[in-house]
């Protein structure tokens, strides 16, 4: 793990640039045309606007047929159940989140701070799941409400992000821009928890995405980074 040095005077939230990601556009929007895409990527595509819209309980294959220009048995073509098709959602959504937030920090300059560093993470983070990708908002929508046996099914690629953000926390630690006596598994939970929970509440009428996110980059900023008057336990391990 490569520790990246503090800045002299670490930026104000509203300082820290978008994320630098390139085509962040591309290949998923909000409204995407399927009409070129196969018959089981528009379906994957109608599930992931469904559940997004609707949540797991209300999703029907019906709708999601009728969304995708098929009858709902063709479904069963390419999916062996609700549940098989919701999975793979899920799974998608989760690799989309993790390649963007991924591809966030790649893009950010050689030396970044590892304070900025989750600044940009948590900028990825909800400008995917808020406005670029319906696959991103299923998975954090959906994925406290559905059967356990999905949610351990995907509990691999949960891991996986989890380890993005277990060496960010774990770099900041080091480099001493977070008070060692925070507890950075319980920060890394209750962060990621937070900006997953923010399709639930959030509509484009309450406030843009960049007050969102300048938002969460504050109090994550406030609430994480070394201050003389830090009072969480300490953990041994991020």
């Amino acid at each position: 793990m490569t520790t990246t040095p503090a800045s002299q005077t670490p930026p104000g939230p509203s300082e820290v640039p978008e994320t630098p990601v390139p085509d962040p556009s591309a290949p998923d929007t909000s409204t995407p045309d399927t009409s070129a895409l196969g018959t089981r990527e528009r379906i994957l595509v109608s599930a992931a606007q469904v559940l997004s819209e609707r949540g797991y309980a209300a999703t029907r294959l019906s709708d999601i047929a009728r969304r995708a220009g098929v009858h709902a048995p063709g479904v069963y073509h390419y999916f062996s159940s609700r549940d098989d098709l919701v999975t793979q959602v899920l799974r998608e959504g989760q690799r989309r989140v993790r390649q963007h937030v991924t591809a966030a920090l790649e893009a950010s300059p050689p030396h970044t701070a590892s304070r900025d560093r989750i600044m940009i993470a948590i900028d990825a983070h909800l400008r995917i799941e808020l406005e670029l990708s319906e696959f991103a908002t299923a998975v954090t929508r959906n994925l406290g409400h559905v059967p356990a046996p999905i949610r351990e099914s995907l509990q691999t690629d949960s891991e996986a992000y989890h380890a993005v953000w277990r060496d960010l926390l774990a770099d900041a630690v080091a480099d001493g821009s977070i008070s060692p006596s925070v507890d950075v598994r319980v920060a890394r939970m209750m962060v990621i928890g937070a900006l997953n929970w923010a399709p639930e509440w959030w509509h484009n009428d309450d406030a843009p995405v960049g007050v969102v996110v300048a938002t969460a980059q504050g109090i994550v900023g406030d609430g994480l980074f070394a201050r003389p008057d830090s009072r969480i336990t300490e953990s041994a391990t991020p």
